[in-house]
């Protein structure tokens, strides 16, 4: 991953990002030396963000097969919810 420091960002703003990012999918801002930001983008940037739905997505799913998830209609976990408020209240 390329590297990018602060300074160079403000001397030569989005042209240093730019040129970093050439052939590079994403670049690290150095702010004193020490890694502070990551630049991409944005076609990257949603790329990321899809395969981060899609591992929710898988993660909810293997919860469900699992039975580790209550999968139910919003009045019936609305119902739910009361009954475990009410039980919690009764305590």
């Amino acid at each position: 991953m390329s590297q990018l420091t602060a300074n160079d960002l403000k001397v030569r703003g989005v042209a240093a990002i730019e040129e970093v990012l050439n052939g590079q999918t994403e670049a690290v801002i150095s702010v004193r030396g020490k890694e502070r930001f990551v630049v991409m983008e944005v076609a990257q940037y949603h790329y990321l963000r899809e395969c981060e739905l899609e591992a929710a997505l898988a993660q909810s799913r293997a919860d469900l097969a699992a039975e580790r998830a209550v999968q139910e209609s919003a009045a019936d976990h609305l119902a739910r919810m009361e009954r475990l408020l009410a039980d919690n209240t009764a305590s």
